[in-house]
């Protein structure tokens, strides 16, 4: 069964050495190579919503459920985070700031779909918007680098592709109504 706190343990022991993003990912591609492990251990999805693990100054660990079809605007991080799916699918689309004009708008640079047992790291200046685009509830575990709810991010309206000041409680909402 997964172990939440010996999950917690490993990745925080890890997330102080010089190649943290590489341990971390072999610690969620372990971890969700056993799906069935991982329901046992935080239990089916029953909504949406993001659990909190474990938040540090210097490592955030969610499980984060995302409702069918969901999709979560464009946003950065501003830290490193490894992606692990344990049920479900989750497409990604990655952004890039467009040359010129104000530096505050961005444009599709690439997309990436992570199914059940998938894992994919995303660096600190990555920008992707989230999309569950099957009928069921998706699960992942996210780990970042950092303090996920005391960084400073952007979000991109869904619209205009306009950068904004990145609302925590609104994506918790999102999650929570969706």
């Amino acid at each position: 069964m997964f172990d939440t706190e010996r999950f917690v343990a490993d990745c925080a022991a890890t997330v102080r050495g010089d190649d943290s993003q590489k341990s971390i990912r072999e610690i969620v591609a372990r971890a969700v190579a056993d799906p069935a492990a991982v329901l046992q251990g935080l239990g089916e999805p029953r909504r949406g919503g993001i659990q909190s693990l474990h938040q540090s100054a210097e490592l955030t660990i969610l499980n984060v459920i995302w409702p069918p079809k969901m999709t979560i605007m464009p946003h950065n991080h501003t830290m490193w985070a490894v992606i692990g799916v344990y049920t479900g699918r989750e497409d990604n689309i990655f952004w890039r700031r467009l040359e010129g004009g104000d530096g505050r708008r961005i444009e599709a640079a690439g997309a990436k779909a992570l199914s059940e047992k998938d894992t994919a790291p995303l660096g600190r200046d990555i920008i992707h918007s989230v999309t569950n685009p099957i009928s069921q509830l998706t699960g992942a575990i996210h780990v970042y680098g950092g303090d996920f709810f005391g960084a400073e991010r952007s979000e991109w309206d869904p619209e205009t592709l306009r950068e904004q000041r990145f609302d925590v409680e609104r994506a918790r909402r999102l999650f929570a109504e969706t």
